[in-house]
């Protein structure tokens, strides 16, 4: 068992960026080394600071080949300074780049850069190697050089995969199972082979991969059963001290993990914390005492902290008295120090609200909007087919409106300490309005879209509380098959709808309108003459593929809403653009019983999940008027020890019901639309049978309406 403490809050420094905290190596192996955030060195004391300007993106430690890595290389906008570990700069490399660095990557005179879909490789800060990636790269790596004998760099791309490059050429593709946003040596140097790389991923996977000459040799793959958060830091270090690595994880929930190998070399969880914010950085080292090694995480506002192996408690005996150590009775005199600091701050800040009030109020006052940066993301959880809403603000939020002109549902999580408040909207311009009044700061909150289809946007006014008031306003697409998420493959083998699109549109147009009504789809242009992207709907697991070129698109499912919707969205895109198209389309009947069949799961068990709640009360009832529930058959008794079970998971999923009703319905409709037939006067004898439901009835009326 790990039993690791918070040790303390070292700093507080500005809005930190993903992987911008290093420390430093030292010689010996339990000597305390020193931090470096970002611009700002810390150990106690700044050691140097940098000058203001464009925020820092990355930062990275390098060195000769076989020496110890102790220069400091940041990346801001498209510029690449180097610094000593006493501050000195000895490099300014401006990479030319049209768009910022957003990952970088150092190995001996190698530098490797990427923007968004831009990767770039420069030695001795000479153009060696290039290449565009067909979606956006979020991180990149090269596998030690030293070990493997040749350069090998691994682009983390959001498709869902490692691309492998050779020079400016890609060597193969690895599929990952979610996007992934961070990479990692495993040990710091790639293993015995210097091979292994441990990544994360945006719906908070891990993964262990061999990239050998070959191919790809995946080792392990970790799924969020537990729907953690996203990773966006990874390190490893021996904190435990049995002499193998630990893999040390950082999520943007706040969640601070440390994974043990077992004798299968599969992770373990060995510990787990939970802080207020997202981890943005995070390393093992000696930082706070010798002898006592710490997980060090830098967090999203820029808090630096560390969790220590040093025991925190002492334990007496009777009589015994309690004598602090010099090094506590330190701690104990500096913490007094800057509480009294604290204090004096306090009344510094009371005084300038004061004097900003007096002046705010006189005839030739200009009040300042503060500036505040926000951390956004709004992404769809696969488990349960719901938007996950998470904003971060470098100081505490005094409420967020919600506006939205499209039907959803708002659904509680655990660590929602919100108090929310519903408004009324006009039915014809918005959906919903809802207020949050925050205590702190902003839990994930989540959303669920009823059904496909229906696409709009949803507007989050997020207000700080900072003086004087100001608002930020931050919009979300929801797309009309927003429930979709791309995949690697689909199963051919399933009944296929077909639609066919031809007409006078390019290439960029319709990859366009196939941004407009899928996500996961990269906004800028692939290369080359055509394309093909596969997707998953997350609720009901049917598949789409969507092929296109200039002048063509092919689009095949074995749902026929899916089909329907695409056929009615892509007419509106194009006709907005005067552009004629030609559309066929060749419907398969037996998609319909399938997808039913793919509906039958799930609506049976909502259904059995309604009636076991509606008689929970009733039951309650009878085990207080006869005193115990021995008398009743065991079903009954399984519903009451279960009840709170049964209660909770009803609670999260409100409109589950309702959403597979919807879903069957729109299915029944846009059956009979491509034959040319409105029924919409039957939905009240299908929602009859289904209000009854038997799967054999519910087919029998699908064939016979």
């Amino acid at each position: 068992n790990l039993l690791m403490a918070m040790s303390s809050m070292l700093s507080q420094v500005g809005v930190t960026s993903q992987k911008t905290m290093k420390l430093l190596p030292t010689v010996g192996r339990k000597a305390t080394q020193k931090v470096y955030l970002i611009n700002v060195c810390l150990f106690c004391q700044p050691v140097f600071k940098s000058l203001p300007g464009q925020k820092i993106s990355r930062l990275e430690l390098g060195g000769a080949l076989g020496t110890p890595q102790e220069k400091i290389f940041v990346s801001s906008g498209s510029e690449v300074r180097g610094y000593t570990k006493k501050g000195k700069q000895f490099l300014t490399f401006e990479a030319n780049l049209t768009e910022s660095i957003n990952a970088m990557h150092v190995s001996g005179a190698d530098l490797f850069v990427c923007a968004s879909y831009i990767y770039n490789h420069y030695c001795d800060c000479k153009d060696q190697d290039y290449y565009l990636s067909g979606d956006k790269i979020n991180d990149v790596l090269c596998l030690p050089v030293e070990t493997v004998g040749r350069i090998v760099p691994i682009l983390a791309c959001q498709d869902r995969v490692l691309r492998v490059l050779q020079g400016s050429d890609l060597q193969y593709d690895v599929e990952v199972p979610g996007p992934p946003t961070v990479l990692e040596l495993l040990n710091r140097d790639g293993g015995k082979g210097g091979e292994e790389v441990v990544y994360g991923t945006a719906d908070g996977k891990l993964g262990l991969v061999q990239i050998t000459k070959s191919g790809p040799i995946t080792s392990w793959e970790l799924d969020n059963e537990k729907k953690k958060g996203g990773v966006l830091c990874i390190d490893t270090f021996d904190i435990v001290g049995d002499g193998v690595k630990d893999i040390l994880v950082g999520r943007d929930d706040g969640t601070v993990e440390v994974y043990g190998l077992d004798s299968s070399n599969e992770p373990v969880l060995r510990f787990e914390n939970v802080l207020s914010e997202s981890v943005t950085s995070i390393q093992g080292g000696c930082v706070g005492k010798d002898m006592y090694d710490e997980v060090l995480t830098a967090t999203y506002t820029g808090w630096v902290s560390g969790l220590t192996t040093e025991p925190q408690q002492m334990v007496a005996g009777p009589g015994d008295e309690i004598k602090m150590s010099r090094e506590t009775q330190g701690k104990v005199a500096t913490l007094r120090y800057y509480t009294s600091e604290l204090e004096q701050l306090q009344v510094k800040v009371l005084q300038g609200r004061e004097k900003y009030q007096q002046s705010s109020q006189s005839s030739t006052a200009v009040s300042a909007v503060p500036v505040f940066s926000i951390n956004d993301k709004f992404t769809l959880c696969q488990d349960d087919a719901s938007y996950s809403l998470t904003l971060e603000v470098q100081t505490a939020i005094d409420n967020l409106l919600l506006q939205s002109d499209v039907p959803i549902d708002l659904l509680d999580v655990d660590k929602n300490s919100a108090v929310v408040s519903f408004s009324e909207c006009d039915s014809e311009v918005k959906h919903l309005c809802a207020t949050s009044l925050i205590k702190r700061e902003l839990p994930p909150r989540h959303l669920q879209v009823s059904i496909e289809g229906q696409y709009g946007t949803l507007q989050a006014y997020v207000t700080p509380r900072l003086q004087p008031k100001t608002c930020q306003v931050r919009q979300y697409q929801i797309k009309p098959l927003s429930l979709h998420q791309r995949t690697h493959a689909i199963d051919q083998e399933r009944p296929m709808n077909t639609l066919r699109l031809t007409g006078q549109f390019s290439f960029a147009e319709i990859h366009s309108w196939v941004v407009f009504c899928l996500p996961e789809v990269p906004e800028k242009t692939p290369a080359g003459d055509n394309i093909t992207f596969y997707f998953q709907n997350t609720f009901l697991g049917t598949h789409l593929e969507a092929t296109y070129c200039k002048g063509e698109a092919n689009f095949k499912s074995d749902n026929i809403s899916t089909i329907s919707i695409l056929k009615d969205v892509l007419s509106k895109e194009a006709t907005k653009r005067k552009i004629n198209l030609n559309i066929s389309y060749e419907v398969n009947e037996d998609s319909v019983s399938h997808t039913l069949q793919m509906i039958h799961p799930k609506l049976e068990y909502q259904l059995i999940l309604a009636k076991k709640v509606q008689l929970i009360d009733a039951l309650k009832e009878l085990q207080v008027h006869e005193g115990n529930a021995d008398f009743l058959i065991p079903e009954y008794r399984s519903i009451l020890d279960e009840s709170a079970q049964l209660l909770e998971e009803y609670k999260k999923q409100p409109a589950h019901l309702e959403r597979l009703y919807g879903m069957i319905t729109d299915l029944f409709i846009d059956k009979f639309k491509f034959k040319g037939q409105n029924v919409k006067t039957k939905v009240s004898q299908l929602l009859a049978i289904l209000n009854n439901y038997e799967l054999d009835s519910l087919m029998e009326f699908f064939s016979e309406a």
